[in-house]
Order: C-alpha cells, then structure tokens, then sequence
C-alpha cells in the first residue's frame, strides 16, 4: 500500500542498460540520463566514489586504493553490488527535483536475447533493491525494433541487427516476438581492444581503452573512403617506457578491425539462412536495419548490404533506440504485455 502511495509521486521510468553507457527515459521528459555504464568504487572504505560520466574520466587514472568497475559485461550483470548502487544513483538522479524521498517508480530494462533465469532474476532484484516498485524486461532487440518505430506485433517480418558495447544481437521479428535470433559477444569494445592489439603490435606502442574508441569514431571505417583519414595517437614507447607520437591512418585502422567486421557480416548471412522463406522474402523488400553505436562504422550498412545483397538502413539517432522504446512502452501497457519477457511481472 505504501509502495503505490509513494509509486503516484514517482516517475515511471525506461533503462537501457548497457555494457557502455546507460540511458534513462522519463515519460514527461524524454532521455534524462545517458551515462557510461562506470562506477568508481574505494576499496579500503568501500564507498561508492563517482558513477557515470564522473567515473569514466577516472579510467586508467586511479591509485591503487580505488577500483573503477564496469559492473556489466556482455550485456549482462557481473557485480549484483555495484550494479543496484548504479542505478539506484540513476533513479535518485532522476527524482532529484521531486519532494518525495524513496522514489518507488514502475521500471521497464531491456535484457539480452540468451539471457539466463539466474541472470534475469539478478537484473530484476537489483532494480528492486535499487527502488523500483515494478520491473518489466523486455528484449534489447526488441526495445531497439519498438523505439525505431517498427511493427513488431504485425506478421510481417522485420530483421534488426543491435550493434552494442558489449553484443551484437542479431534477430528476425514477427507478432511480437524474435522468430530467429544470433547474438555475438563481439561489439564496439571486441573493436577497442582489435585497436589497442594492432598498435601494440605495429608500433611498440601501448594505448588506453578512451584512445582506442577515439580512433574508432574519427577514423574507423569498414570500406575504403573516399578522402583518406587520419590523427595523432599518444601513447606509451613499450621499447623504452616513453611517451611516444604516431600518426595513424583509416587504412590502418580498418586493417585492425577487418576481423570482427567480417565475423559480424558472416553471421546476419547465417542468421538469414535459418529464417523462414515467407520471412525471408519480407526482409528483401523491407530491408535489414541497423541499430547501436558501432552502426555509426563507417561503410558498415555498405558491406552488409553488398555481402547480403539485401538493402540496409541505419535509423535516425541508433545509440537511443533501444531507450526510446522503453518510453513507448512506458505510454503503451497493451504492446507491453506483447512484448516483455517471460516471467517478468503482470501487468
């Protein structure tokens, strides 16, 4: 009873929470909170320092009392602990501006497509423990097809590739649910870490997971561009322990991560040799579609669609997909219903 008194004064609320960043969508506001998936925790006190952007700027930066944690890997929660304090600073953070003290809101999270029932109970305990009253999960890859606007409860098929931090979930939709589905532990930081590697290799030189994901977004591409690319890189001589300048190129970098694009492509054509052909055919005139960050590659839609021979679109805004559409689940309990989880709460 005093949970719902006090669920009327909260603000019901949509988490997309990611292995990269966490975004946050309020019904009256829109996205609220869009922060790295980071906390900073003191180890001698265990006392939470900083959460969010806050913490991220501490990475590779911390003495050796204080550990900054990425409490969710693959999609999927690692530190139960760490993960409620996060969002219950997202939760507080939001109902900062509000008189009530225990905010109590009603919470729609996405979850991974092989996401396991201990896993799936982890991410509901923790929104719980963190203060929501209610929890409703709902596929990654289907908040992603709900916030792109897409009929998922048609019979028609639609094929959404969710390109993320830590997965790249690959899925056909029809009435409300993935028909066929691949999901990869290969995604923007498998891209990261293929940069640091070659560099390390290439020039002697040791660089930091922030540099890497830089050169991925300034100059990462899949295909050849037409005006060549380039930048400084800093890092640290491995040869003599220095400080070391090297300029690199979007040949380089694409030479880099040509492995994990190639795995990527090789498994929506596996993924589109298991579909249905009255599904199939529905993708050919609908075309793939592509959301999350690492969608935003360069030349990515192009090599997909040319390996494919299936058009291929990337939405408008791709990293907010998956939040948008907690919020239009948030204004709709009847597609809600269709779409969430198994197990999750009743409406």
């Amino acid at each position: 009873m005093f949970n719902k008194l006090l669920g009327k004064f909260s603000k019901d609320l949509g988490i997309d929470l990611g292995t990269k960043n966490t975004l946050v969508y309020t019904s009256d506001k829109g996205i609220v909170i869009n922060e790295p998936s980071v906390v900073a925790v003191n180890m001698r006190t265990d006392e939470i320092l900083a959460v969010g952007n806050e913490a991220y700027h501490m990475l590779g930066k911390t003495p050796a009392h204080i550990q900054v944690i990425r409490p969710l890997v693959d999609g999927v929660i690692s530190d139960f602990e760490v993960t409620e304090k996060m969002l219950k600073y997202f939760i507080d953070k939001v109902h900062s501006d509000n008189f009530i003290f225990t905010p109590r809101p009603l919470v729609v999270i996405g979850i991974p497509l092989d996401i396991t029932e201990v896993e799936r109970k982890a991410v509901e305990d923790a929104a719980k423990s963190a203060g929501a009253r209610r929890v409703f999960l709902v596929e990654e890859v289907m908040l992603a097809a709900i916030g792109s606007r897409l009929p998922v409860a048609d019979a028609t098929a639609t094929m959404i590739v969710d390109l993320g931090g830590g997965t790249t979930e690959i899925a056909v939709i029809a009435l409300g649910g993935a028909v066929t589905w691949k999901i990869m532990r290969l995604a923007g930081e498998e891209f990261d870490q293929d940069i640091i590697q070659y560099i390390r290799e290439e020039f002697n030189i040791l660089i930091g997971e922030q540099v890497a994901e830089s050169i991925k977004i300034r100059i990462g591409s899949v295909s050849t561009l037409k005006e060549p690319m380039e930048m400084q890189v800093r890092g640290r001589d491995l040869i003599n322990g220095l400080p070391k300048e090297i300029i690199i190129n979007d040949a380089q970098v694409r030479e880099a991560i040509s492995r994990g694009a190639r795995q990527i492509i090789d498994n929506i054509k596996i993924t589109l040799e298991t579909t249905p052909p009255e599904l199939v055919s529905d993708i050919y005139e609908r075309g793939i579609i592509l959301t999350g960050g690492l969608s935003l590659l360069r030349g990515l839609d192009k090599e997909i669609a040319q390996a494919t021979k299936i058009p291929v679109r990337v939405i408008d805004d791709p990293l907010t997909a998956a939040v948008r559409g907690t919020g239009i689940l948030l204004s709709n309990k009847q597609l809600l219903e269709k779409v969430m989880a198994a197990n999750t709460e009743e409406l």
